[in-house]
């Protein structure tokens, strides 16, 4: 993606369009379908990790007590396992 330029779209759009890509059968298109929409399919998903990640860090910060901060961490932690395992092994599913 040379020249990217970011661009805001709702998160409620963003979800649409992951789950619609998911469910798209591409098994009777050629390959070069099917790469894009993999490489698309997982790009999105590395976005909506991404934000889910930061959604959960703001929890520890926000946190009121020690206990809610301890559970914050550990969804944080499971969070950002997540998205390293999306990164590195490519599952999307």
């Amino acid at each position: 993606m040379d020249n990217a330029k970011s661009v805001l779209i709702p998160l409620s759009l963003l979800k649409e369009i992951v789950e619609l890509l998911g469910y798209w059968d591409t098994s009777q298109y050629d390959c070069a379908i099917r790469d894009s929409r993999w490489d698309i399919l997982k790009a999105l998903n590395v976005k909506m990790q991404k934000l889910e990640l930061r959604d959960a860090y703001s929890r520890i910060v926000e946190a009121d007590s020690e206990d809610r901060r301890h559970d914050a961490r550990i969804e944080y932690l499971r969070h950002k396992s997540r998205l390293d395992d999306l990164i590195n092994d490519g599952c999307i599913f």
